[in-house]
């Protein structure tokens, strides 16, 4: 479900607090998602302007109505960042006589339900005025502000919290409300910069903001490929000064006319000491000679559009913490609705915040080891991955395995692509294969396109949109014979393919040949690379983020021209074969009406209902209409025939234009998801591939079990190797599709947000669990 903003439910109206630590992206979908599912369960939600200072001033938001008066256009506020209900540190809520006048204030209005956004602040905030809430009441009702009665029927407070914070510093969530955004505004920037940087053979020092958190500094350097970072939690060694000027030598040397260096705002050395952005500029000026530059991001990282990744993110958990409020009891604990993995989960709140100051104490006491298993899995992840790729040991002390292993690219382009080739071959390199690329897919492969890759080969891959290698969709089943003797002659030892559908079916060919063909009984993995998000065994794909982006951003751009005229409704076709995320998420994220997908048949009378909402929308402030429409959602009501029909049907009332979205959803620079997505799935399929070669080594194996052809994706919340025969079960070849999709579960979710009754599966909710630490 969608959620992003102040939304809660419960006993006839609720309240919204956010006491906070300045302005995140997407305040408008938490409220957009929560108070819409709260309509549809004959709830009425409310919100504080300035929610912690609101709370005691009384300073309400919302006048009882429709919510199309409330707020009325929930879908533009979808693409507003900052926070449209305002967001201000309180200090009178930080005493209990200000938070008395809070809860007065609350009782006013009937409101014993908060769903606050913020970070562990705000969020710690809530939980004491929740304990308090029970002694609050008596004081009231002891002062003559309320009587006996108010005290029994309000007598309980139910607390959710969902995390914003751009700085994604909070543990027990994978990401928070509002850094994805961040990151975007960040890689921008980075990706500008570079451009300059390189013509005038300059370093640029790039000081990110996150505070006493590096994880905005460290994604940064791992989507851009940076040569140095500086982290709170990971100071740098003792000499780090000498190590440094001699990193960014070696890569001049190497012909790189670049230098980037990212700092988080809050880096120390191993005694607490800053490391200051002018500290490092001074040190290159000095040591190196080198023109440097400092360029401050500063408060341009809280701005501008949310991404949608945050749309989508905060619509669920803004709906996540609804529905926890309506099942909520007098004796359910206060809890914080986060990510983990792919899916939406329930945490003690206190379990969370404590972890997080678990953190701080950590770094403050020179534990830093501990300060990044506390931060999690992720973290630690991200850390390791850009330490492998980074820093590129001497040939001498790269232990030689003898083992060529060959990249290759198959199916259509997808950005993200290249980020995933070159940490393949920089892991590769590093465990110490010989690293092979094969240029333009099975068709190159069999005609010998066949060279060997080296370390600085790969540098500056990871903006790069599309496919440096070159890639088609041809399957490699006619080219058995030719394929066969290129993997002989060039002794390849494993196989990396990165690509979509065509590259799992290319897989199944070269597993089902292996009887004929000893060439092919290698370690052989995919990593799923498609703008369609349709390979079986992965729940995303390399590139459909960056796509989704471009759907997004297009229809954001599209809304306010059909706001401009008036009166107007799009019907906007995007890509993925018989898939329907792009349509479905999309439009999810875009704030559409409706969304045409083959997963959902539909009918004429879905049209005509579309049609009939559309004409009563047109009768509101809301004067435009948005309308998606995957590629081959129906072999009969094609885009042509929707628009034809939706103009007919709405002469009089509104006019109609379409707009087929075509290939600008594969280009463009990726994604910072997409960027690190592939960087570190791809990491782990060369580490894989490192520890098949190990149990063959000496022995001359060969591989012939299924486990040794595997898709690598992510499923739920894990990352795992599937072998590709077992995912045959689990593939409508017809289609191309899985025959099981999770994003369907969000399917109601855009209905229920544009007005329209459906049903939300809520099987997965409901279960609250404990902070798991993990350990290094």
């Amino acid at each position: 479900m969608c959620g992003y903003e102040r939304c809660c439910p419960c006993r006839g109206a609720h309240g919204y607090l956010r006491g906070g630590q300045g302005v995140l992206h997407l305040r408008g979908l938490p409220g957009h998602g929560g108070r819409r599912l709260k309509h549809r369960r004959g709830r009425l939600g409310e919100c504080l302007q300035h929610p912690a200072s609101g709370a005691v001033r009384g300073d309400w938001r919302e006048k009882p109505g429709c919510w199309s008066h409330r707020f009325p256009c929930p879908g533009r506020h979808a693409l507003v960042g900052g926070t449209i209900i305002g967001s201000a540190r309180c200090q009178a809520f930080r005493t209990r006589e200000g938070r008395l006048k809070a809860a007065c204030n609350l009782l006013q209005r009937g409101i014993t339900n908060l769903c606050v956004i913020g970070g562990d602040g705000s969020l710690t905030g809530a939980n004491i005025f929740r304990k308090e809430w029970s002694g609050l009441l008596e004081e009231l009702a002891r002062n003559g502000q309320i009587d006996k009665e108010a005290v029994q029927k309000y007598a309980y407070l139910n607390v959710v919290g969902m995390v914003g914070s751009i700085d994604n510093d909070f543990c027990g969530t994978d990401m928070t409300i509002g850094t994805d955004s961040a990151l975007h505004r960040i890689i921008e920037v980075v990706d500008a910069i570079m451009t300059t940087a390189q013509s005038h053979q300059r370093t640029f020092v790039l000081e990110v903001m996150g505070r006493h958190c590096g994880y905005l500094a460290l994604v940064s350097a791992l989507a851009c490929g940076a040569d140095w970072v500086f982290l709170p939690e990971s100071p740098p060694e003792e000499g780090w000064e000498e190590q440094m000027c001699v990193k960014l030598s070696e890569n001049r040397a190497r012909k790189k006319r670049l230098n980037i260096i990212i700092v988080a705002e809050g880096a120390i050395d191993t005694q607490n000491k800053p490391i200051t952005s002018e500290k490092i500029k001074e040190l290159v000026v000095t040591q190196l000679g080198y023109d440097t530059r400092v360029t401050i991001l500063g408060h341009v990282q809280r701005g501008g559009t949310p991404s949608a990744f945050d749309r989508i993110l905060a619509s669920r958990m803004g709906v996540e913490a609804v529905i926890a409020l309506l099942e909520a009891t007098p004796d359910t604990p206060a809890c914080v609705v986060s990510l983990n993995g792919n899916h939406a989960v329930r945490l003690p709140l206190m379990e969370c915040v404590q972890m997080t100051q678990d953190v701080q104490k950590a770094m403050d006491e020179r534990r830093f080891q501990d300060a990044v298993r506390l931060r999690g899995r992720s973290f630690a992840g991200n850390l390791n991955t850009y330490k492998r790729l980074a820093i590129k040991l001497p040939d001498d002390q790269i232990p030689k395995t003898n083992c060529n292993v060959a990249v290759i690219n198959v199916g259509a382009p997808a950005a993200g692509m290249n980020a995933a080739v070159r940490s393949a071959v920089r892991v590769g390199i590093a465990d110490g294969h010989r690293m092979l690329a094969i240029y333009d897919g099975f068709d190159g492969f069999a005609k010998g396109q066949i060279k060997e890759i080296g370390w600085t080969d790969v540098g500056g891959w990871t903006g790069q949109g599309g496919s440096i290698l070159g890639t088609k969709r041809v399957l490699p089943g006619k080219y058995l014979e030719e394929i066969a003797t290129q993997m002989r002659t060039h002794s390849i030892n494993a196989l990396l393919i990165i690509g979509g559908f065509e590259a799992y079916l290319g897989l199944l060919e070269l597993s089902a040949a292996r009887e004929k063909h000893e060439e092919f009984c290698v370690p052989m993995v995919m990593v799923p690379a498609t703008v369609s998000n349709n390979v079986p065994g992965s729940d995303f794909s390399i590139g459909a983020d960056t796509a989704l982006n471009t759907i997004t951003d297009t229809c954001d751009r599209i809304k306010q021209s059909a706001s401009g005229t008036k009166r107007r409704v799009f019907i906007i076709e995007t890509m993925g074969g018989y898939c329907g995320y792009l349509a479905n998420m999309g439009g999810l994220a875009a704030g559409a009406d409706a969304a045409y997908i083959f997963e959902e048949p539909f009918d004429i009378r879905d049209l005509q209902s579309n049609v009939e909402h559309l004409t009563e929308k047109m009768k509101t402030t809301i004067q435009r209409g948005l309308v998606l429409r995957n590629e081959s959602c129906s072999e009969n009501y094609t885009t042509d025939f929707i628009y034809q029909l939706y103009s007919e049907e709405g002469k009089g009332v509104f006019d109609c234009r379409k707009n087929v979205l075509g290939h600008m959803q594969q280009g463009g620079a990726p994604s910072p998801f997409d960027r690190n997505f592939g960087t570190k799935i791809s990491a782990r399929a060369m580490e894989w591939i490192t520890v098949k070669l190990k149990e063959a080594r000496g022995r001359g194996k060969k591989f012939t079990t299924d486990d040794s052809v595997c898709v690598l994706g992510i499923s739920k919340r894990n990352v795992i190797f599937q072998p590709v025969a077992e995912l045959k079960k689990q593939t409508d070849f017809e289609h191309r599709i899985p025959k099981e999709q999770w994003w369907l579960k969000l399917r109601p979710l855009m209905k229920i947000l544009a007005k329209y009754k459906a049903s939300y599966d809520v099987s997965d909710s409901g279960q609250l669990e404990h902070v798991q630490p993990w350990s290094v």
